[in-house]
């Protein structure tokens, strides 16, 4: 599947391989923008709407294989043949199965506070009330949808970020689908270990990589990984710190 996407084209900086940035659940391709521009000047850069998000298609099929062979799509449709992927959370789980796709194509992976790891905590009960209760009320506008949000979730910020996917009536994420493969999302399978050096951050407030078994994980599959944590971050490090989360980048890219 071809995907959505934003490109921005470097041609000065060809010897280095393009970013690609893929968004976390319920997100879309503007969510990693603020790093994503920051890259413009010395990378060509590549965002995009993972499948049932965004504008790109929807699917009744959800799994990290077929998501990740998304991905493959739709930058071979761009003739990219080596390429570095930046992931946040559900996003960071499709990077890491491009590297057990394609790893040797993918020349390097920075993940954002996400392990190769199934979870078992369901952190969504009450945004999926919330999305299909304004589905089911057919709220006309973000107004109306917006106070029946706050009905069930009392997080401004988590209540703005999902607007942005509000247009002309309808969530532009396929909500029946995200919510029947919930239980894949939160999945993994081991995959090989992808022996290149790979850079993690993690929100010292957050709880996806916390304990000894999210990191573990992460030794297994990706064993020259380098773990940094954000002070003061939870799992929206980029949107919280993004001049720290930008400054560990920085450092592993060049």
């Amino acid at each position: 599947m071809i995907l959505n996407y934003q490109i921005h084209l470097n041609e000065t900086t060809s010897i280095k391989p393009p970013l690609i940035f893929i968004h976390g659940l319920f997100g879309s391709l503007s969510n990693l923008g603020m790093l994503a521009r920051t890259f413009y000047e010395s990378h060509s850069v590549v965002q995009i709407d993972v499948r049932n998000h965004g504008h790109s298609t929807h699917s009744l099929e959800m799994n990290y294989a077929d998501m990740a062979q998304d991905i493959l799509d739709t930058i071979d449709s761009l003739n990219i043949s080596k390429f570095s992927a930046i992931g946040h959370s559900m996003g960071g789980k499709i990077a890491m199965q491009l590297a057990n796709r394609a790893g040797e194509r993918l020349e390097q992976l920075v993940i954002l506070d996400i392990a190769p790891f199934a979870y078992t905590e369901n952190h969504h009960d009450q945004i999926f009330k919330a999305l299909f209760a304004v589905q089911n009320a057919k709220a006309e506008n973000r107004q109306q949808a917006t106070q029946i949000m706050r009905e069930y979730l009392n997080e401004e910020m988590v209540i703005q970020f999902l607007m942005k996917s509000f247009s002309q009536g309808q969530w532009l994420f396929n909500v029946e689908a995200l919510f029947n493969h919930y239980s894949d999302i939160l999945s993994w399978e081991t995959i090989q270990p992808w022996q290149k050096q790979a850079l993690f951050i993690r929100g010292d407030k957050s709880a996806y990589i916390s304990k000894a078994q999210h990191f573990n994980a992460i030794q297994q599959q990706f064993p020259n990984a380098t773990i940094k944590m954000i002070e003061g971050a939870g799992h929206w490090l980029h949107a919280e710190k993004p001049q720290q989360v930008l400054d560990e980048i920085n450092q592993y890219l060049n």
